[in-house]
């Protein structure tokens, strides 16, 4: 199984070599926006408040370990994003719970577990430059910040790209640039990447984001269609050869293509 599906990460590659796509209009979001309607607004706390918080995420994190995570650097990035930060107010008492919550507009947070498997499963040193695929909230963002050296992060709804991009400078995560576009053609700009994360699921692997990984590199990628069984890949790159290894099934929201403001 994993030779067969190598063997069709590689044609997907030679396919994109041979034949390059256009990209659609994107939008670097430089600066942020002014304050609108953010979930940043309705999740304003007491100090009280925030030290509950603080003791539901280590409770949130002893689990993850519990379920398998050991990596120290993952652990510690999880222990302080403040992820009731990223969800909607209504959703403010499941924050901590080890759960998918909705972020509006069909889109999802994952759940804590997945983005600190998806994220041990990179590997990354301080030093790295990681591509991210589906900002969302901004969440996993925040989480590879905390590890990385800059993190380069494409979303597709352009009011997600504002909030994401507001959020992360209001709680000073510089070190993340975000871009309204469509992810599939990665950030051609700022490759070659030493990791490549992807939140979304498409049907099959990007050739893009395959020719934007160094060599090296490591790619975290759900694939499979909407609605069906998706499987988490592993896809290291050595020269122009790559590798996979699957993680397991899981459920992501589909990666949509088509390039809109809201």
């Amino acid at each position: 199984m994993q030779h067969r599906a190598g063997m069709l990460l590689i044609t997907y590659a030679l396919l994109f070599i041979a034949c390059q796509a256009t990209p659609e209009a994107r939008e670097e979001i430089t600066s942020p926006p002014p304050a609108t309607e953010t979930l940043l607004e309705g999740n304003t706390s007491t100090p009280e408040e925030e030290a509950e918080f603080t003791a539901q995420r280590m409770r949130l994190v002893e689990g993850i370990i519990s379920a398998g995570i050991t990596d120290p650097a993952v652990i510690k990035a999880m222990q302080t994003v403040p992820r009731h930060k990223f969800v909607l107010p209504e959703y403010l008492d499941q924050a901590y719970a080890n759960h998918a919550l909705p972020i509006g507009y069909g889109q999802t947070i994952s759940q804590p577990y997945i983005v600190a498997l998806m994220t041990e499963a990179l590997d990354l040193e301080a030093s790295d430059k990681v591509l991210e695929i589906g900002t969302g909230s901004g969440y996993q963002a925040a989480v590879l910040a905390e590890i990385v050296e800059q993190v380069y992060t494409v979303e597709i709804i352009g009011a997600l790209a504002e909030q994401a991009a507001e959020r992360l400078n209001a709680l000073g995560y510089h070190n993340v640039e975000v871009m309204h576009g469509d992810g599939y053609f990665g950030w051609e700009e700022h490759a070659p990447f030493d990791a490549i994360i992807v939140t979304a699921a498409p049907d099959h692997v990007p050739p893009p984001l395959l020719a934007q990984l160094a060599d090296g590199a490591r790619m975290v990628i759900p694939v499979g269609p909407p609605g069906g069984y998706q499987e988490l890949w592993l896809i290291e790159r050595h020269g122009d050869e790559f590798t996979t290894t699957s993680l397991g099934g899981v459920i992501f929201v589909p990666l949509t293509r088509e390039v809109r403001e809201k």
